[in-house]
């Protein structure tokens, strides 16, 4: 008897959204006959619940499989999971171990997470020359996020001179991927520029997609500026 084919991602993508239980078990039964890709997607509904009880533990037991079988988001996963303590005690020297596995397998999560906890000291020495390396790998890769950073690397002239051309494009590129921090920052490069109307429209998209901590700590900001527009679109925000 021949081996049920495996479903392609387009059909578990569909299963997902109709059916995440009938998606989950599949899921399961090729992670169980030992397809890397597979394991890696199954700990990831385990960790969210999708289709199936939320269980930190579980996913993380499937995220070090996949792992240990070469998927490089799935050691991004692993060291997310070291990080913030899910399924485990949290251990940031393990979770910068398996962010530079990820960084060093191609993965652009990977490059990014390594970077952070390279310019935090967060589980390893601080080494912001590179966490500057990191950054700029991955902003290579396309990753939005680490573009913002990079601009802040080059804008502020750390671990290179100082470029406000190169930091304003990374700016731009980062907000054009939909990091709300780099829509924040290449709003105000708008705001410099006198395209307040822009700005604005910017800095709501952001608004609606930061978390509260970031959200809180931008409108004190807004609060501030001298262009009315802003101003009120920070006691818009507080509404």
């Amino acid at each position: 008897m021949s081996a049920t084919p495996a479903a392609t991602p387009d059909e578990f993508s569909v299963l997902l959204r109709a059916t995440p239980a009938k998606a989950h078990a599949l899921l399961l039964t090729q992670a169980l006959a030992g397809d890397g890709a597979s394991q890696l997607a199954v700990a990831q509904t385990y960790l969210e619940g999708i289709g199936c009880p939320r269980d930190p533990a579980e996913a993380l037991y499937w995220f070090q499989l996949a792992a240990h079988q070469g998927e490089p988001m799935a050691m991004n996963m692993l060291g997310r999971c070291y990080e913030n303590g899910w399924g485990m005690t949290a251990n940031y020297e393990l979770a910068a171990v398996w962010y530079r596995e990820a960084a060093e397998h191609g993965s652009d999560w990977g490059m990014y997470n390594y970077a952070h906890v390279l310019a935090n000291g967060r589980g390893l020495a601080q080494n912001r020359a590179l966490a500057f390396h990191w950054f700029g790998r991955a902003a290579e890769a396309g990753h939005g996020r680490a573009m913002h950073f990079l601009g802040q690397y080059y804008e502020h002239g750390w671990e290179t001179a100082p470029d406000a051309g190169k930091a304003r494009e990374l700016y731009r590129r980062s907000a054009e991927k939909g990091d709300y921090r780099g829509k924040c920052s290449w709003a105000s490069v708008l705001t410099e520029q006198g395209r307040i109307e822009e700005a604005c429209a910017l800095l709501r998209s952001a608004i609606n997609v930061a978390p509260a901590y970031f959200v809180e700590a931008l409108r004190s900001d807004l609060a501030r500026s001298r262009h009315p527009e802003l101003r009120m679109l920070a006691a818009a925000s507080s509404v």
